[in-house]
């Protein structure tokens, strides 16, 4: 009885520590926004045109979806764009605006804070009252709410499987409030996060463990994260409970066992899940959790990411085998995978501080998400592909809402959270990035200067107090071992530590004490995963590129078009962009050659064919313009059978290209949701690394494609020429038959079929879109089918 005592206390006592430490913020080793300053600069400038375009848009139709979900009134029309997903960027608002306000002080920030959670409260409160049998608590803007949830909540899911990603889009409110309290200290956010995690432990409570997997099986963005913090916020254990709960087996279990099974599998769902496995160790140490947390980081950065630091293409992770798709696809990497792996990459530091994670953000936040704001007008970037002489298109305020349009809010407003952390007594020095910081606890200012990359120095002042501490300097990666020089008021510091690691300097602080740290840095090569004739430069962590051109650059500020984020410019041909020829190529970034007065900005001097004169300049000043990131690098024995090879295949590419008016990638989230896809009895999967859509027993799949108002059109469908079984189907066009198609036996061929079928005028003729549908005959299949092309005919 007397232990039982003891623990009670004990336990009393650990819940109080949590609620007083999470009032102050989750994250025990990072600074208050507001105590780490940006002087003038590219960062300051960033977050700064960040406020200005955050400010463009109107709260009231960001909130307009909650209030047509809780049955209130209307005071706006909500936004047009990514209809079906209404409401998620008003979360991802909420989170941006509090760091905003956190790091800046800036009154409207705060002002529309106060306004949102105002707002949202009314929402909360009309939700228990006017959607009784299920909407206690719950504050979501997902279309059609009341027919979604009560069925869900006695485990029909018809209705969310047809959805586009419910929770998903719940997952943004949820951090939005989390972040209103975490960064501004606003108790009524808390209040109405903790209300709302109840509304999801209770919506799920009549669903059994099978019947809770399959949902996970649908994009949920970082739900098991946030009952994590829910449980870090409250030390309630039912909570710790939800974010197990919430954890999807089928990554959980290979992840833990070190197993990469992430091959073709949609790269932004699964990140969010990652995150919330590092939480959920974090707080209570559960191994598996630990590994699958960690080795989830690993395989995507060692062997899933580019030279920018993205990953993905098509929205997906590629096999070893489609790799070369990030060369052939435009739609590249996407923001919001970096800034989730910018996020998981912290919470694995706050358990193991380790230099080769923060090698790994400082390269991602320098090329990928500086980049991805225009520096003028504040647009926001979708994707960056890594498609020779492309480019990218940016978001405009009020219009597109795109996932990365929510991520873009925040990006720009967490550039001072990881320059420096703490632990015990360790001050840690994670990013040469000019800023001040005021540990309030140990009364130090401290003040760095820096041009860094344009420089590869840094000075670290004591501007107030004195204290013992343990500062750890980072040795960068990027540094050539024995090259890295520090300093402490002029006076060497020696060292034993290697490249990627912290050098540790325990001493008493005080103020006038000046830390000087020199890395020199050198150019590199870095090849395309597994494509390695493809190369990247590098001068330290930071990526080159060489503008190319600005012809075409079609939809460089997007509109409200569903397919916008895309960039739709002609494609330039692969082989046609320049190629290098170098016989020692693991030695041929020694031969770039900087220019005079230039930092950072190198002269390609090298056997090219396809020759242009090109600079070389860091990735995150390029806009506006087509530009190479990778480059075909040759050997000069037999670059021209390769060359000659790679001209045919792009041939066959280029004029598939050129006559198609619409496409749809099969089987794939986002290209099958932009077309707005209608089903039943389908199923989708994977084989020789591409996507496919099949349909059984009567069932169909269909989706909407634009016609651009032509006639003299023809459909085009790739199949696999070694199904099984019986494969008869009819294909229609808005409910008319174009073709009945038997498949069965066909072709007994282990290769792709890529068919052709003419449509007739009349059925396209005066109409912009089409619905394309494949349906099934009684005990048939419909397909595989693995793309789908509405071509102009030859």
């Amino acid at each position: 009885m007397k232990r039982i005592k003891i623990f009670l206390v004990i336990n009393v006592i650990l819940m109080c520590f949590l609620r007083l430490r999470a009032q102050d913020r989750l994250y025990p080793n990072t600074f208050p926004l507001s105590d780490v300053t940006l002087p003038d600069g590219m960062f300051k400038h960033a977050r700064d045109l960040n406020i200005e375009v955050l400010l463009q848009y109107d709260v009231d139709r960001l909130l307009a979806p909650y209030r047509k979900e809780a049955g209130l009134p209307e005071k706006a029309p909500g936004y047009p764009n990514w209809e079906g997903l209404d409401g998620h960027i008003a979360g991802h608002y909420l989170s941006a605006l509090a760091m905003n306000y956190k790091a800046t002080g800036h009154k409207e920030c705060k002002r529309r804070i106060e306004y949102m959670l105002s707002e949202l409260r009314k929402c909360q409160e009309a939700n228990a009252i006017n959607n009784p049998g299920w909407g206690k608590g719950y504050l979501g803007g997902f279309p059609n709410s009341e027919v979604l949830w009560s069925g869900f909540k006695i485990g029909d899911f018809k209705v969310y499987d047809s959805s586009w990603a419910p929770f998903y889009n719940l997952h943004k409110m949820y951090a939005g409030l989390r972040d209103a309290w975490l960064y501004c200290g606003y108790e009524e956010a808390k209040s109405m996060f903790l209300e709302f995690c109840d509304w999801g432990i209770a919506i799920t409570s009549g669903l059994d463990d099978g019947q809770m997997q399959h949902m996970l099986d649908m994009e949920h963005g970082g739900m098991n994260e946030i009952f994590a913090d829910a449980y870090q916020i409250s030390g309630d254990k039912k909570y710790l409970d939800a974010a197990k709960r919430y954890s999807h087996r089928m990554v959980l279990e290979p992840l833990a066992r070190e197993t990469d099974n992430l091959d073709n599998k949609h790269a932004n769902t699964q990140i969010p899940k990652f995150i919330g496995f590092a939480r959920i160790a974090e707080l209570v140490g559960d191994k598996k959790y630990d590994k699958a947390g960690n080795f989830s980081w690993e395989t995507i950065t060692s062997n899933r990411s580019l030279a920018f630091g993205g990953n993905s293409r098509r929205e997906h992770f590629p096999s070893v085998n489609a790799c070369t798709d990030f060369i052939r696809d435009v739609d590249g990497p996407e923001s919001c995978n970096s800034y989730n792996m910018l996020k998981l990459t912290e919470v694995l530091f706050r358990q193991r501080p380790s230099a080769h994670y923060t090698d790994y953000y400082e390269r991602t936040l320098f090329n990928h998400i500086l980049s991805t704001q225009h520096p003028e007008h504040g647009g926001y970037v979708y994707f960056t592909p890594a498609r020779p002489r492309h480019y990218r298109v940016y978001s405009a305020p009020n219009e597109a809402m795109w996932c990365c349009v929510g991520t873009g809010m925040e990006n720009h407003a967490r550039y001072n959270q990881f320059i420096y952390t703490h632990s015990g007594d360790s001050l840690f020095l994670n990013l040469f990035i000019a800023s001040e910081l005021n540990w309030k606890d140990r009364d130090i200012r401290l003040k760095q200067e820096t041009g860094f990359p344009f420089e590869d120095h840094t000075k670290l002042t004591i501007t107030q107090g004195a204290s013992r501490f343990n500062l750890m300097v980072r040795y960068p990666g990027w540094v050539k071992k024995g090259a890295l020089r520090v300093t402490v008021n002029g006076k060497e510091v020696k060292y034993s530590e290697f490249p990627s690691s912290y050098i540790s300097i325990d001493r008493k602080w005080k103020k006038g004490d000046v830390l000087e740290v020199t890395m020199p840095m050198h150019s590199t090569i870095e090849h395309l995963p597994n494509v390695p004739d493809y190369i990247a430069f590098m001068h330290g962590p930071v990526l080159l590129g060489a503008k190319t051109g600005t012809e075409d650059l079609k939809g460089l500020i997007a509109d409200d078009g569903r397919w916008s984020q895309y960039p739709g410019g002609k494609l330039l041909p692969v082989d046609k962009a320049p190629i290098l020829i170098e016989d020692d190529m693991e030695n041929i970034a020694g031969k770039l050659e900087p220019v005079e007065n230039e930092p950072l900005n190198f002269k390609l001097n090298l056997k090219m064919v396809n020759p242009v004169d090109v600079k070389l300049e860091p990735f995150f000043r390029i806009h506006d313009a087509r530009y190479m990131m990778y480059w075909l690098a040759l050997t000069g024995n037999g670059y021209q059978t390769y060359i000659d090879s790679l001209t045919n295949l792009e041939n066959e590419r280029m004029a598939i290209k050129d006559r198609t008016i619409d496409f749809v990638a099969t089987g794939e989230q986002q290209p099958e949701t932009d077309h707005m896809l209608q089903y039943e009895k389908s199923t989708t999967g994977n084989h020789v690394d591409e996507f496919w859509r099949d349909a059984r027993d009567n069932g169909y799949f269909s989706y909407r494609m634009k016609t651009a108002s032509e006639t003299n059109l023809s459909l085009m469908v790739r199949y696999w020429g070694a199904e099984w079984g019986s494969r008869k189907f009819e294909i229609y066009i808005d409910d008319e038959k174009l073709a009945a198609e038997d498949n069965t036996g066909r072709w007994n061929q282990s290769v792709f079929q890529d068919v052709e079928y003419r449509i007739p005028d009349s059925m396209v003729e005066g109409k912009e879109n089409i619905r394309v549908k494949f349906k099934a005959l009684q005990g048939s299949t419909a397909g595989a089918v693995y793309f789908v092309r509405l071509l102009r005919q030859d």
